[in-house]
């Protein structure tokens, strides 16, 4: 199998690379906006899925070479306006979208989880989403706790209180508290490596090689 990163030379984008060799997948093209010894600045030709980690703008023009390659896209960058985000859905109606805020097993256990919760207790219950990472990243809050909180109100047609931190090294912190007089609940779940979210990234290319033109998140890909 062979692949594109497009923010290769990114935190994540290294990431994804070392996960993609310990899976036997073959990195065809490394893709980002810096001049650097074996990057290129465009997806040319196709490949058998792109794994997306880099920016909206860069993210949105990547995705424009897939369409025109016919090379299905993983995109896993975050901070989507709903304008660029319309973008994203376009483009899935001629090529497979693996379109996920976060691809690690145990959040899209969360997003599974969490409005189940969330229905049972009922309006008794305040709900907040407390989330924590290192100080570099920069769309706040992140693209896990819009997921949830989305994902929340669909279920109860109420919107959490949703709390952004930025502190230090943390790979990631998310955190789901149910309230009411007299006890509380929390969900937490705590990435500990970024190695998590490349290693779904690379199984959700291998799923989006396979599939038809459409747009999907990771519980699909975990789904089979």
């Amino acid at each position: 199998m062979r692949i594109a990163i497009n923010g290769a030379c990114g935190r994540m984008g290294q990431a994804a690379q070392k996960a993609a060799q310990d899976a036997g997948v073959d990195v065809a093209a490394r893709v980002d906006v810096v001049d650097a010894p074996g990057i290129v600045r465009r997806l040319e030709s196709k490949v058998d899925a792109m794994v997306d980690f880099s920016t909206p703008e860069a993210s949105l023009e990547r995705l424009e070479d897939c369409v025109k390659t016919g090379t299905p896209a993983v995109v896993c960058t975050t901070g989507f306006s709903e304008s660029q985000r319309a973008k994203i859905a376009d483009a899935a109606k001629k090529i497979p979208v693996v379109f996920s805020s976060n691809t690690s097993v145990g959040v899209n256990v969360l997003f599974k989880l969490v409005p189940e919760v969330a229905r049972a207790l009922g309006k008794e219950y305040d709900i907040d989403i407390v989330e924590t990472h290192h100080r570099f990243k920069k769309d706040a809050p992140s693209g896990t706790a819009k997921t949830l909180a989305e994902r929340i109100e669909a279920a109860t047609g109420r919107k959490p209180g949703v709390h952004a931190v930025r502190s230090g090294d943390v790979v990631g912190e998310h955190r789901v508290l149910f309230g009411t007089l007299g006890d509380s609940i929390e969900i937490i779940h705590r990435a500990s490596s970024r190695d998590i979210f490349a290693r779904g990234a690379i199984e959700a290319a291998k799923w989006a090689a396979k599939a038809k033109p459409g747009l999907y998140t990771m519980l699909d890909v975990l789904s089979g």
